[in-house]
C-alpha cells in the first residue's frame, strides 16, 4: 500500500488518507471525536458497565493506535486490567506515526511517551505499555489470524470501509470473530450498512442501531448472543 497522507480533521486531530483506495483512516469530521464515540463511549463503556476487571479487546485494523491510546487513557481512569490485541496488515512506518498530532490534541502530560510506546512495541510480543494494559501487536491479515488467548469482551472493528475492503465485512469474517467472543461480548463499528447489519446477525450477533459520530446518522452495535 503506497504512503498515506495526513489530513487534518475538524477536530483538529489528523488522519491519514490512502490515495489509491480514496479512503480516510478517521471520519473528517474528526478523527479523536469519532474514535471516542464509536469505541469508547458506544464500547467500552458498555463494557465497562457490566466487567470491572480483566477486560479484553481485540481491534480490527490497529492503524494509528488512536483508538489503543484513548483506551489507555480511559483505562487510567476506569481502573481495569486490560489485555488488547490490535490487528494490522500494514503497520505505518515510524516516519508517518511520529507526525500525527494526537498527543497534542489530547494534551495531557505524558501522552505522547503512551502514543510511542504504542507503535514502538514488537510485533507478535506481549508488552505492557502501562499498568494493568498490555498490548498484543499482530501484523498479520484478519483472515489469518488465529486467537490465542481468552475470549474476546469487546470488539474495535475498525477496517476500511465495506465498499473499499468488502471482504472484511462478510459473515465468514464476523463468524470468525463471533467464534472467539465471549458471550454478551460487544462488537462496534462505524458502519450502520443493511449488509453489516445482516452479516452481524448471520454470525450471531444481536444487533442494534444507535446515534453515530458527526457526520453520521447512525452506527453499530453488535452483543454476542
Amino acid at each position: 500500500m503506497d504512503q498515506a497522507k495526513i489530513i487534518i480533521t475538524d477536530d483538529g486531530s489528523h488522519t491519514l488518507k490512502v490515495e489509491e483506495l480514496s479512503e480516510h483512516y478517521h471520519s473528517t469530521f474528526g478523527a479523536v471525536s469519532e474514535s471516542k464515540h464509536v469505541f469508547i463511549e458506544a464500547g467500552l463503556h458498555k463494557v465497562l458497565e457490566a466487567k470491572q476487571s480483566d477486560i479484553s479487546i481485540l481491534e480490527v485494523g490497529f492503524g494509528t493506535a488512536l483508538n489503543a491510546l484513548l483506551t489507555v487513557l480511559e483505562m487510567d481512569a476506569q481502573g481495569p486490567s486490560i489485555h488488547y490485541y490490535g490487528i494490522e496488515a500494514y503497520p505505518l512506518e515510524e516516519n508517518l506515526w511520529r507526525k500525527l498530532n494526537y498527543p497534542d490534541i489530547l494534551s495531557d502530560e505524558g501522552e505522547d511517551e503512551l502514543f510511542y510506546k504504542l507503535h514502538q512495541s514488537e510485533w507478535g510480543e506481549a508488552c505492557e505499555i502501562s499498568k494493568g494494559f498490555v498490548l498484543h501487536k499482530i501484523h498479520q491479515k484478519l483472515q489469518d489470524y488465529q486467537h490465542r488467548g481468552k475470549l474476546i469482551d469487546l470488539v474495535y472493528f475498525d477496517a476500511f470501509g465495506p465498499d473499499v475492503q468488502p471482504g472484511l465485512w462478510t459473515p465468514e469474517i464476523f463468524n470468525k470473530i463471533a467464534d472467539i467472543t465471549s458471550p454478551g461480548g460487544i462488537l462496534v463499528t462505524y458502519s450502520c450498512k443493511g449488509s453489516v447489519r445482516r452479516a452481524l446477525k448471520e454470525a450471531g450477533f444481536v444487533v442494534e442501531k444507535i446515534p453515530g459520530p458527526k457526520g453520521k446518522r447512525e452506527m453499530a452495535r453488535g452483543i454476542r448472543c
